[in-house]
């Protein structure tokens, strides 16, 4: 759906800036995306010092232990943005098929661009869906995969819900996310390159309304402990939490209970 209706907030340089008071703050976060969708890449390089080349290959490296050699047949990534997950899971799982979704269009159209010839690309198909509304029956996929995501949606606990509904029982959600660091002093250091640094430098490049609304999607996410519990609540037994660079970052490993459904 296009980005129609009452402008949100935007940001002195005229750049979308969410606000989570909003009723309209899901098509915020769209709107924003696609503003940024151009310079995504590049910037969250240079704002994550190149960490985020590394992340993602960290969590698949923790998801080989937690999956302990069981096959993956189907897999779904949500919110894929430009792709990158998504083939990893195709590399790492040469005889799967992979779902990447995203609810920008123009986040979509680039991960189409930029990863065709990449290995394992003809078995990654797109597909336009929001986390909280996943156009899959019950039961559709081994795992689920998410990667920055769970700080922009409107109703976190709907959306895991919603991934633990299109699991398989004994399936597996991944999720990465940005977390609080573990201890005060480098939390100190991180606080004031992400509250202050990261959105000068999206100011610089006329995108200060995506990298102040940055911090402020961090401060809204349960925390680490908290997210293991909710995970739990969603339906999801065996839990591990997984923090990467001193916390930075942490890799959310969860294995799908059977629902009530699906227990019958």
């Amino acid at each position: 759906m296009a980005a129609t209706g009452t402008p949100g907030r935007t940001a002195p340089d005229g750049s979308p800036y969410p606000d989570r008071g909003r009723p309209e703050f899901e098509r915020d976060v769209q709107r924003m995306f696609t503003y940024i969708v151009e310079r995504y890449d590049w910037f969250d390089h240079v704002a994550s010092m190149g960490n985020d080349f590394l992340w993602r290959p960290r969590a698949f490296w923790d998801l080989d232990r937690f999956l302990n050699g069981r096959p993956v047949g189907r897999a779904l990534d949500v919110g894929c943005g430009t792709g990158d997950l998504a083939m990893l899971a195709a590399r790492r799982f040469p005889s799967a098929n992979v779902v990447a979704t995203d609810f920008t269009a123009a986040m979509l159209a680039k991960a189409d661009r930029r990863t065709r010839g990449q290995p394992g690309r003809p078995r990654v198909s797109f597909a336009r869906a929001t986390a909280l509304r996943l156009p899959f029956p019950d039961a559709t996929f081994d795992l689920v995969t998410n990667a920055f995501v769970a700080r922009n949606l409107s109703d976190l606990s709907a959306a895991l819900r919603e991934m633990h509904r299109v699991l398989r029982p004994g399936g597996v959600l991944l999720t990465l996310e940005i977390t609080e660091p573990v201890g005060s002093a480098f939390g100190a250091i991180f606080h004031a390159y992400f509250d202050r640094v990261v959105p000068m430098m999206g100011a610089a490049v006329a995108s200060a309304g995506p990298y102040r609304y940055l911090p402020e999607s961090l401060r809204t996410l349960p925390s680490r402990a908290e997210f293991v519990t909710l995970l739990r609540a969603s339906g999801f037994p065996r839990v591990e939490a997984r923090p990467q660079s001193l916390g930075i970052v942490t890799t959310f490993l969860a294995e799908a209970g059977a629902s009530a459904d699906q227990s019958r």
